[in-house]
């Protein structure tokens, strides 16, 4: 496994602030760090890695669907092989799970209940991909858990 490259290593640092609860000091990290690759036009995985994670810091729920969406669309344009030369020893097939759970429950909070399910419907197709240890139950008991609080919140 290769050293984390430099945009990585300071997302792991925002996540780190974040889970801190210095929610606005990891904004502020993600968006020098969004800008310092080229955000949009930049690398796939640093777009990927960065938006889910400048999601999971937003406090309006607008703004984190805006980053889950982005995350979404830098995994599809990014390969195993790139993944892979960063050290992330996952397929990209296993970044689906989480990030249709993360759409899901910001449409979930944003009350469009139908692309909510749909979103869950497509992690559960896709939680073959991960692994049965910690992270991979936890993402599937998220699944779980929203699919059936869908299910209670039926219009």
């Amino acid at each position: 496994m290769s050293e984390p490259d430099d945009p990585m290593t300071r997302i792991g640092q925002g996540t780190e602030l974040g889970q801190r609860g210095e929610r606005a000091a990891a904004r502020d990290l993600f968006v020098k760090v969004w800008d310092g690759f080229g955000g949009e036009a930049g690398d796939p995985l640093y777009r990927c890695a960065l938006a889910h994670s400048m999601a999971d810091v937003q406090d309006d729920a607008a703004e984190e669907l805006k980053w889950d969406l982005r995350a979404l669309e830098a995994a599809d344009s990014l390969t195993d092989e790139r993944a892979a030369h960063a050290g992330v020893a996952s397929p990209v097939a296993g970044f689906y799970p989480s990030l249709h759970l993360n759409l899901a429950e910001c449409y979930r909070k944003l009350g469009d209940l139908q692309r909510a399910r749909e979103h869950v419907r497509r992690g559960i197709a896709a939680v073959g991909t991960l692994g049965d240890d910690g992270y991979g139950r936890m993402i599937k008991g998220g699944l779980d858990r929203l699919a059936e609080r869908l299910t209670s919140d039926r219009p």
